[in-house]
Parts: structure tokens; sequence; C-alpha cells
């Protein structure tokens, strides 16, 4: 190892320990901002890990988020909080089978309206259920865990989210997504399995986004679809992953950072516009930053040294 990734490491480890003991100094509310950014760099990580290589736009976060809230909603008197996790994995993993089976065969804007109109379909189908079977729109869901143990559960998964972004980045399964991503055809001609390497990722993909959604059920109180299946949920994603730079490590969850707060802001002093402004600010990043923020720090960087060894000559 090399004293500049040993170095790396200790700072990261320093990092993990100040945020694991974050609830014993932080008040309520920044406490829950801390849940926010965890939540959404989790979800943007998850995000990029699939749709960074392959540059599959997916608006489908939302509907595995939905359905991991839903899951500990419906479970969470009749199984151990633990299995609820567990179920809910398995669920979001099952349908992630089922929508990629269904769509990873297209590509382009086929795809982005297609995860687009899931995430409204398994709202729907969510609502009919309620109204008609259960006779009530929403749940409660009551469980003995506070925002700490939030923090804490998310926390441990925005770090699992993280070491398995880093594992596929390194592996052969990352490399097979790359070369789908840029061209397709020579990535079968190569001999890559395209549906089932994406249909891997992606089913890695929705089942940590759904265990984000059943994570966070307990700290509402109170769900509905109009709650967990927010389409804002996905659109924040995509933004947060673009900013930060879906092919970076760090970048998604660099960049949900400045956005959460930024959205906080936003929907608390201007709760009628700042939809409009999100959008807007989701155009200029596609087009003023398409590879990031880290990217084009690191292209402008380079131009300053060039400029710099032109200047020393």
């Amino acid at each position: 190892m090399t004293p500049r990734n040993l170095s790396l490491g200790l700072f990261g480890l320093v990092v993990l320990a100040l945020l694991a003991a974050a609830p014993f100094y932080a008040g309520p509310y920044p406490l829950g901002l801390l849940i926010g950014i965890l939540s959404y760099g989790v979800l943007a990580t998850a995000w990029a890990m699939f749709s960074g290589p392959t540059r599959y736009v997916s608006l489908a976060t939302v509907a595995f988020f939905g359905v991991g809230a839903y899951t500990v909603a419906v479970l969470g008197d009749v199984l151990p909080y633990p299995l609820i996790l567990v179920v809910a994995a398995i669920i979001g993993a099952l349908l992630a089978i089922l929508v990629g089976l269904a769509t990873l065969r297209l590509a382009g804007v086929y795809f982005v309206v297609f995860t687009f109109g899931l995430t409204e379909l398994v709202r729907q189908l969510v609502t009919y259920y309620e109204v008609n079977v259960t006779k009530t729109l929403g749940r409660y869901v009551f469980l003995p865990l506070g925002p700490e143990h939030i923090f804490w559960q998310l926390l441990a998964l925005g770090v699992a989210t993280l070491v398995l972004a880093w594992w596929v980045r390194r592996s052969r399964i990352g490399l097979a997504l790359r070369v789908i991503g840029d061209d397709p055809v020579a990535a079968s001609h190569l001999g890559i399995d395209i549906t089932r390497t994406k249909l891997v990722l992606f089913g890695a993909s929705a089942v940590i986004m759904t265990l984000a959604g059943a994570i966070q059920a307990p700290r509402w109180t109170y769900i509905e679809p109009s709650i967990v299946f927010n389409p804002t949920v996905s659109f924040l994603t995509v933004i947060m992953a673009l900013l930060g730079g879906p092919n970076r490590l760090f970048g998604p969850l660099l960049g949900a950072i400045p956005l959460f707060l930024l959205f906080e802001w936003l929907s608390a002093n201007f709760p009628n516009h700042y939809s409009i402004i999100l959008g807007l600010l989701f155009v200029a990043i596609v087009f003023l930053l398409p590879n990031g923020v880290l990217a084009f720090g690191e292209s402008l960087l380079n131009r300053l040294r060039g400029l710099t060894r032109e200047v020393a000559r």
C-alpha cells in the first residue's frame, strides 16, 4: 500500500468515526439533515453503479424506494425488524429482475420513459390496493427506532454501497458494463452476456434503493403512496449523480451534499417554485458539467498546470 493510499484510508476512517458519533453531539435538526444527505448519497451511488457505466438513465429509483418503505409498513407488526429488511431486499431484487427482463433490451429515451412509467404504475397499484382492499390510503409505522438508529443503518448501508461500487469498478463485471456502455455490438462480439450482466448490476442497485426506503420508513411514522413514491426522489437522485460525476466512486455522494442542502433551502423558501428551479439546475448541469464537477475540476487543474509550465519555460 502506497503512503498516499494509506493516508486516504486513515482519513476515511476518521471521517467515518466522526459520522458514527454524530448522534451524540448533533441536535435533532442537524441529524435530520445528515439522514437526508446519507439517504440521497446512498441512492445516487447505487444509481451511478449501474447507470454510470451503461449510460442507462433510470427514473425508477423511487419505485424501489417506495416498495421498501411499504414493506416495512405492512410487515412491521408481523415480523422482526431485521427479517423485514431481508424480505424488503428480496422483493426489491424480484421487482428488479421483472423490470430488467422487460426493459433492459431498450435503450435511450425508451428506457427513460419506461422507468418513469414504472414508478407511476407501482404507485397506482399500491393506491388501488390500499383503497379497495384495505379500505385506507396510508399506514402507520410504529417501530422502536429513533433518528439515531436510522442514521446508523443508513451509514452502514452507505459504506456497504461504496465498497460494492469500488469492487464493481475493479471487477470483470464492471469492465463488461463499460464495454456495453461504449458499444453494445462490440460487447456481444466479445462474448459478453449483455442481458445477464446488466440484470445483475441493475438488481444490486435496486436492492440498495429498496433498503434505503425500508430503513427510513420508521422516520415518517405515517406513510402513503404520495409520500414514498414521490417522483422528485428519482429526479434528485439523477441530478446529484450527474453533478458529482456518475463514473467517479465518491462523485454521487459529493453531488448529494450541496444539492440536498439546496433542495431543503428552496423547498422552505420557495415552496411553489422550487421544482422549476431544480429543473433549470438539471438542464444547467447536463450542458455545463456533463461529466460532473470532479471531472471539471480535474480538467481545470490540468489546464492551470499546463499554463504554469508554459510560463515557466
